[in-house]
């Protein structure tokens, strides 16, 4: 029975030795190998990695595309309305060994680093920016996070802004403007609409007085329109030109 139990016990410490000497990394891992407390130039892996033990550690370190999801963050815009915005962002590690050495947390350092860029782009823009050029504000924060983080082996891919929640009392001062842009529109379509036609009816009675023979043609089909009505008593009236025509004979 002793036996048997030193044998359990030796058992044990070679498989904590083998767990230690052998690691495994899968297609989408790699691992950062410090020897003596110093790292190698690449990464090891994908496959079987043979460790040292006491004198190598291993750090994994996952390379799939990665998704977080940014907080909503208090934004002032530059036109001073108060709104608040979240965003989500997609990110990668493309070197694993400065992704390791040159940041303590580089999940947590990115995610501050996305809620500081996010507050700091979108306060220079004004709200109708925010609701109308979003493909562009996330352009803009997508660079900004692409060149700050490549220090840190990591390559920001992609960011969309989801949501730009604004106070009941901003909405409604929206939709009151909105409201005043269309009547404004309405207004200066109509009198475009006024303009033309007094200049058409200058120029048509510029022709009428300048013609004798014009104004009786319009003056004859004034007659047409008005006889298709057969509820309508005619009265054919003379022109003030055939009046003193008569009198000068």
């Amino acid at each position: 029975m002793p036996g048997i139990g030193y044998l359990g016990f030796l058992l044990f410490i070679a498989f904590v030795i083998i767990t230690n000497i052998v690691k495994i990394l899968k297609e989408y891992e790699r691992g950062v190998v410090f020897t003596l407390g110093r790292v190698g130039r690449r990464a090891a892996g994908p496959g079987l990695i043979l460790l040292v033990p006491v004198v190598q550690q291993m750090k994994k370190v996952d390379m799939r595309t990665l998704v977080h999801d940014v907080p909503p963050q208090d934004v002032i815009s530059r036109d001073n309305v108060s709104v608040k915005v979240n965003a989500v962002i997609y990110y990668r590690v493309v070197d694993a060994v400065r992704a390791v050495v040159q940041v303590e947390n580089y999940m947590a350092a990115t995610s501050q680093l996305a809620q500081t860029t996010l507050r700091s782009v979108l306060g220079k823009h004004e709200l109708d920016e925010m609701l109308q050029e979003r493909d562009k504000l996330n352009k803009d924060v997508q660079e900004i996070l692409d060149s700050q983080t490549e220090a840190w082996g990591i390559k920001v891919s992609n960011v969309e802004i989801k949501h730009v929640d604004v106070a009941p009392e901003m909405i409604r001062a929206i939709a009151k403007q909105a409201e005043a842009e269309r009547e404004r529109r309405a207004k200066i379509i109509s009198a475009e609409g006024e303009q033309q036609a007094a200049t058409k009816l200058a120029e048509a009675a510029s022709i009428l007085a300048t013609s004798a023979g014009a104004m009786d043609l319009r003056y004859l089909n004034a007659l047409q329109e008005i006889a298709t009505d057969r509820t309508n008593t005619i009265v054919f009236p003379f022109s003030l030109r055939d009046i003193a025509d008569q009198f000068r004979r």
